[in-house]
């Protein structure tokens, strides 16, 4: 084992020591509350670009497995622990290239992310750089508002995931994690994955489409909104997350970036017309700002920021959410099977 820090942009240093790959990773610093799903978080592509705390003192207590990978390879650029736990893990991280530091302060490095917002980052490990260095790097990182990420996670070619179904889905990925595909697979649903530049006229022939997951803003991906507002209207959509951001953007909405997001598998959303509140899974930096509140069918309980949207005569509905559940709690599961039993519904009226 060897030394390593992590510098933040506004000049503070936390000191552990390295139990990953040696390097120098540079990326936005988050954290994550899930006190589970570890390997699930480093390959989920919605970490992409992005240095990741985990609040849970012990992570790697229960191994690794390759059915638990949401992808085919890492994406978060550094994991930032307190305390790492098991060879099997830290092995895991080192032979996948992944900068690793256990023995960080934890507790307050997220107070300080709380406290400041996140912000752009540099983990060294085993590598021989000054602190001073590090943090003038930091500094020179752009930050993730105005970066557009897609094109870096996304499938090159389209791909059938599940040729048989009731009825057929297509995914347009912009990160999509295996348990999407998984769910909808078990759901009843044929699914073919496209690339984020699939064009809306390839995508309007499918019973359903669903907008995945993904990394950075939303904003910048002024290709990918013009192709969801083309296909509005002509078929069934789902937005999830970053899918969501870009179905608030075709239909009007503004998004904004959050201080220090939402990442976890215990957020707490309110259901508004059921009364219900689910625990869900939550991924991201942005959220949509609703200018109907009516829209609005899911609300965080920690900020009021709008979970869900509901826009019956274009056909579409969306998720900020996680309702995969991977990791995660799966009070949210019920709604990607509503989505396509109600897609079935439509088909054969």
């Amino acid at each position: 084992m060897t030394s390593g820090f992590l510098a933040l942009a506004d000049g503070a240093v936390f000191h552990g020591v390295s139990v990953g790959a040696p390097g120098v990773a540079a990326g936005e610093a988050v954290f994550t509350t899930g006190m589970s799903g570890y390997q699930e978080a480093v390959t989920d592509p919605s970490f992409a670009e992005q240095l990741v705390c985990f609040t849970a003192p012990m992570i790697g207590n229960y191994g690794v497995a390759e059915e638990r990978s949401e992808s085919a390879r890492t994406h978060a650029l550094a994991v930032l622990m307190r305390e790492a736990r098991g060879p099997a893990w830290t092995d895991w991280l080192r032979e996948r290239g992944v900068v690793a530091l256990t023995g960080i302060d934890t507790r307050s490095l997220v107070l300080r992310l709380r406290e400041e917002g996140s912000m752009p980052a540099v983990a060294v490990a085993g590598e021989e750089l000054a602190v001073e260095e590090a943090v003038r790097l930091a500094r020179e990182t752009p930050p993730m508002s105005g970066r557009a990420l897609v094109a870096g996670v996304s499938t090159p070619e389209p791909f059938v995931h599940a040729p048989e179904g009731r009825v057929r889905v297509a995914v347009v990925d912009y990160g999509v994690k295996r348990s999407v595909l998984r769910r909808l697979a078990k759901a009843g649903a044929a699914v073919t994955v496209y690339p984020h530049s699939v064009d809306a006229d390839e995508l309007a022939g499918y019973d359903g489409v669903l907008l995945s997951p993904g990394p950075g803003d939303p904003e910048p991906l002024a290709a990918e909104v013009e192709t969801v507002r083309e296909l509005l209207g002509r078929t069934n959509v789902l937005g999830i997350c970053l899918g969501h951001q870009l179905l608030a953007l075709a239909t009007g909405h503004e998004t904004f970036k959050l201080p220090f997001g939402h990442r976890g598998s215990n957020h707490p959303v309110l259901e508004r017309r059921s009364g219900r509140v689910l625990v869900t899974s939550q991924n991201h930096g942005f959220a949509v700002r609703a200018s109907d509140e009516a829209e609005a069918t899911h609300v965080s309980l920690y900020d009021g920021t709008v979970e869900g949207l509901e826009l019956p005569e274009l056909r579409a509905r969306s998720l900020q959410f996680h309702p995969e559940a991977g990791p995660g709690p799966h009070d949210a599961w019920p709604l990607l099977e509503r989505w396509v039993d109600e897609v079935a519904e439509a088909v054969h009226a």
